[in-house]
């Protein structure tokens, strides 16, 4: 299948999702959110890699969500705007959910999600980058809760999530402001993993930390994700319990034995892959 925003490469274990709008700065039109979903769904019901990269094309990462491609069209008649105006709350809470349901899938995948970014990750750029397991950042990159600026309160998942990986004074300071973090605070702050020189050396190691995770076993790496996802909103107490469920009832001798055996022996282990989703199953 073709995607209207982004290219899709699987090889090697490993899906590169790549954002391919470099001349619209990889803005998000209705087509983006529509898709993104719906391809990280299919990667994942499928079981067609181990890891997910998601990369950008051109100067900028991407300058967020494509307003003009959302906004409503204005009427001459008075009577008919005035109907428009009443049916826009609604409307907008709707499109709300959708959007936020694009970025949800990201959290809610099966799969670990590395994100490496170059120049401006702007607006609805960073709710995705938030969305993501990890971040990667050239050292011209850039951060902006831009919404502010423009005299939006940002929507779509920035908050909950950032507010949980950056300390929450800098996160009002840059949201209150919209002012630019760069990549080196970003990094210094724990919002970012690692500062590349440019973007063909973060991508050389945003796919080499991905392949050590495609090494893997696929059943251990989902857990760990799905752990760390759950601790985020649970006590200490919960958390435990419930990943001593979790392994009771998913972890598997014969891949524990496989994994140190082929440590052992210094070669790939022959892990079995995640099964697939049952039909139709969708995050949404």
């Amino acid at each position: 299948m073709t995607y209207e925003c982004f290219d899709l490469t699987i090889e090697n274990n490993v899906a590169h999702i790549q954002l391919n709008r470099p001349k619209k700065r990889n803005s998000m039109i209705p087509s983006f959110w529509a898709q993104l979903p719906q391809v990280i769904e299919e990667i994942d019901a499928e079981a067609k890699a181990r890891v997910i990269v998601i990369s950008s094309t051109g100067p900028v990462f991407s300058a967020g969500m494509d307003l003009n491609a959302f906004a409503s069209k204005g009427s001459s008649d008075p009577d008919e705007a005035r109907r428009n105006k009443i049916r826009h709350g609604a409307a907008f809470y709707d499109t709300a959910l959708k959007t936020q349901a694009a970025f949800n899938a990201l959290e809610a995948c099966r799969l670990p999600i590395l994100v490496a970014i170059q120049g401006g990750c702007v607006g609805g750029g960073v709710d995705m980058a938030t969305a993501c397991d990890m971040r990667y950042a050239t050292a011209d990159a850039f951060f902006t809760i831009f919404e502010t600026v423009i005299g939006m309160t940002a929507d779509v998942g920035t908050f909950p999530r950032l507010v949980q990986q950056i300390p929450e004074g800098l996160v009002r300071e840059l949201a209150y402001t919209g002012r630019r973090m760069g990549a080196a605070e970003a990094k210094s702050a724990g919002l970012v993993n690692q500062v590349f020189d440019n973007q063909e050396e973060m991508l050389e190691g945003v796919f080499a930390i991905a392949h050590e995770i495609a090494s893997k076993a696929p059943l251990a790496v989902y857990g760990c994700k799905r752990m760390i996802n759950y601790s985020k909103d649970h006590t200490t107490a919960d958390t435990l319990d419930y990943i001593a469920i979790w392994n009771a009832s998913m972890m598997q001798a014969q891949e524990m034995q496989e994994a140190m055996q082929s440590n052992i022996e210094k070669r790939p282990g022959d892990f079995v892959e995640l099964p697939k989703r049952a039909p139709n199953f969708s995050f949404r």
